[in-house]
Formats: C-alpha cells, structure tokens, sequence
C-alpha cells in the first residue's frame, strides 16, 4: 500500500471533519473538538492506597528556508512544539484555510474539494514545514509566542505555493514574506479575549498573501529562518534550527495527536486520569480532588472560578468535575450555563505541578488524579500520555466517533456525515483519489448549511 495515499486519505478525513466546525470562529482553538464514549486510555490505571500523601548551533551556509520548501518526508521525537500535538490542531486548521483561500472559503463547503487530488500534496507539505518550524522553535519562544500564529504562516505559505505550482525559487520567496511577518503574542491568554482564535485566521492568511507576493514575482528573504537577524535570532534565542532538517523517515503528521476532548489540550492527561477514577467513586462524594501535573498546563490552565465558555475550556478545575461527576465531557458541559451545576465539586480541586511530570514534558504530556474519600480511602490514576498523542493513540472507532461529533456540532444531518465519511474511507490508497464522489456530498452538504443558516 503506497504510504503517501494512505497519509493523504487520513489527512482528507481530518480536514472534511474539521471543516464544518470552523465556520464559527469560536470553534478555532481550544475548543473544537467533541468528547465521545470511549474505553479508559491504556495508560491510566486506577488503584487504591492509605490516606494521601502529599506526593544554538551555528546557521548553515545553504538557506534554510530553501531546505524547507522541498517537503522532504520526515518524521522524528517530539520536541518544543507545544508540542506537536497542540501545535498540528492549530496549524492544521491554519494550513487548510490557506488551503480553501481563507475568508471565501470559511462558509463555503464546496471548496473542499479543493483537499482532493494536488490539494492532499500540498496539505501534507503544508503541515510538514509547520510541524518542523514548530518542534524547533524551544522553550524560551513558547513561553511569549503562540507557536500556532508564529510558524503556522510557514506551513500556509508552503501549501498555498504548491497549490500555485511556484518552483523552488519563489517558494523560498513566499517562506520569507510569511516567516519575516510572523507574531502572536501570548498576553492574550490572560486576558477574556477572542485573540487567540484570530491568530489562526492571521497565520493562514498571511502564507496565503505571501505566497501570492512571491507568485507576482516579489522576492523575499532566502535566510529568514537562520540568518543573524532572522526568526531564530530574533524570536527563538534557545530554538535549535538544525532541527527544521533533521533526517526521518516518514511524514511528521504521523506524530501529530487527535483531541478527544473538547477542552485545552493541557487538559487532557489530567481528564484521562478523573476518567479512569470516575466508575471507583460508587457515586460516592470526593473530600478533595488532587491533580499534579506539569507545569505549563498550570500556566494555561489554572482557572478555578471560570466565567466564560472559553475559561471553562482553559480550566482543569472544570474540566475535572465534569470528568468526576459526567464522564467523558461533551461540548456542552463547558458552556456558561454549566459552570454553576460544577461549582461545588470544582471547588474541591486543587492543582500543583509534579517535577517528574515538568521534566518529561513536552514529550510526554501526563498527569495524576488523586480523590480523597471518607473514611481515610483515596483513589489514584496517572495518565502519562494524553489519549489521543501517538505513545496512546485513538483507534479508528474513536477517530470515526470524533468525526461524527463534530459534524453534529456543526449541523450536519447525520445521513450526510455518514455518506461522507463511507465516501472518504472508499478512497483508494494506492493511487490517485476521484474527487466526484467527496465533492458531490459536500455540495449537498453546502445546500443543506444555507437552507439552516
């Protein structure tokens, strides 16, 4: 079986589910993704104890950006990318804007068509380039910059290139626009705003304008990456540029991570962990609620009074009660009508970071849930991966159940997401894929969002 068909079908699934979500931009980010019934993740094992305890290299001569414009198929261990599994999910949706052209596409369902046949080429370049810039980039860049705005313009930039056919020169070009244009700062998360989703807008479409700038023959910098006053130097001081190079052996979309959840993914391990406690409980109320971590997801993520749906989605106190007292958290259960019927039991919750845990991340993004119950018994589960990362991957019924959670989401009948995904599973792995079948559906599909709209 031909490895780039296959790459490219699940890539086409991925954005033909993906793409009736982001129509609302209040689905970009952190939360648009559904939750799902699901078997406990592998790596969260519930058991029983006492009471608590208290438990730069030099730049190459050759230019960077030129190496990055060949889409060379490469894959390897993750790295300071936020990491690829947060990163990939805003960019992806970066790369497939740029990919529909941005703000026409946004409510236009028949340019999906555009993802089939040259269009999957060009995704898979787009998140090749991104995935690589994001895993470079360190931990001093992610501390200020929101990774998904600063490389995601390389990876729209990249795609929108290939799907103008530019040769070698002015992709290089379009990289260099892209990439001297990038920002995206991080005080936005501390603050009750919408920012963050525009920075996904921003990124795809800046790839996209840069890519038209190089087509119109308007040359950009070849060491935008590398050079002395470049984005390394001046936005990633403890980046590794090397590592944009580094050799591997396949695609690095295959290390890219599905969210379960719809939630912040620094969230999730810690969603695994109440999850895999939750049936232990008996119905029984928790005396307290325990959660070590990591420290980033802290940063992010430390929000006991949530206000709004988008704090609620950035919050572990919330998203641990939903967990304790529902299950596997649906969209729903971080709107602001549910932050009330959680109240009590967030109130339970308190955070702290694990060493341990701060030390294997970004590589590993874990977690430990402890419940103290009465009569001295506490409970205890660890996730050290997030379901859905590729150390605990989602099987393809998970994938599937996703799929047709945001379709439902989005106001898809469910016929039509059904039809779609048969259509996309049939789609040969070997050889060019007929776009016919997709394209019709999602005129169908079109039809069907204007009638409701």
């Amino acid at each position: 079986m031909n490895r780039f068909w296959r790459t490219a079908v699940c890539v086409l699934a991925l954005s033909t589910a993906l793409a009736p979500a982001l129509s609302e931009a209040k689905r970009l980010g952190s939360g648009g993704s559904s939750g799902m019934q699901r078997s406990l993740p592998s790596k969260s094992t519930p058991t029983q104890s006492a009471p608590a305890q208290t438990p730069q290299q030099a730049a190459p001569t050759a230019p960077m950006a030129g190496a990055a414009a060949t889409g060379a198929a490469a894959a390897g261990k993750r790295s300071w990318m936020g990491p690829i599994a947060g990163l990939a999910a805003g960019l992806g949706i970066a790369a497939l804007m740029s990919h529909l052209g941005m703000g026409e596409a946004f409510g236009n369902f028949l340019m999906i068509a555009l993802l089939v046949v040259a269009a999957l080429a060009a995704l898979l370049r787009g998140y090749e380039a991104m995935i690589r810039l994001g895993a470079a980039v360190g931990p001093a860049h992610y501390a200020r910059f929101h990774n998904t705005a600063t490389c995601g313009g390389i990876g729209a930039a990249v795609a929108a290139a290939a799907l103008m056919k530019l040769d070698r020169e002015r992709t290089v070009w379009a990289i260099g626009h892209a990439v001297s244009l990038a920002g995206g700062l991080w005080q936005c998360r501390n603050e009750p705003v919408a920012t963050k989703h525009l920075h996904v807008a921003e990124a795809a479409r800046r790839g996209w304008q840069a890519a038209r700038y190089a087509a119109a023959g308007l040359p950009g910098p070849r060491f935008i990456l590398e050079g002395p006053q470049g984005f390394f130097a001046g936005m990633a001081p403890d980046g590794d540029p090397q590592q944009v190079l580094a050799p591997a052996d396949d695609w690095l979309i295959h290390q890219v991570s599905f969210k379960p959840w719809p939630a912040c993914r620094h969230t999730h391990p810690a969603i695994d962990a109440a999850l895999a406690l939750r049936a232990g409980l008996g119905g029984q109320q928790p005396l307290a609620v325990r959660v070590r971590t990591y420290a980033d997801a802290l940063v992010f993520c430390d929000k006991p009074q949530p206000r709004t749906a988008a704090e609620a989605r950035f919050s572990l106190q919330q998203a641990i009660a939903v967990a304790l007292r529902e299950g596997p958290p649906p969209v729903s259960a971080f709107a602001p009508d549910a932050l009330a019927v959680h109240a009590a039991l967030r109130a339970l919750v308190s955070v702290a970071a694990d060493p341990a845990l701060t030390t294997a991340y970004p590589a590993h993004f874990g977690a430990e849930v402890a419940v103290d119950l009465a009569g001295g018994q506490t409970l205890t589960a660890r996730a050290t991966d997030a379901w859905g990362d590729p150390e605990n991957p989602m099987d393809a019924a998970a994938v599937a159940q996703k799929f047709h959670r945001l379709a439902t989401t989005a106001g898809v009948p469910a016929p039509m997401a059904q039809a779609l995904k048969a259509a996309v599973l049939a789609l040969p792995t070997d050889t060019a894929p007929d776009a016919a079948p997709i394209t019709a559906l999602m005129h169908q599909i079109a039809l069907t969002q204007t009638r409701t709209g």
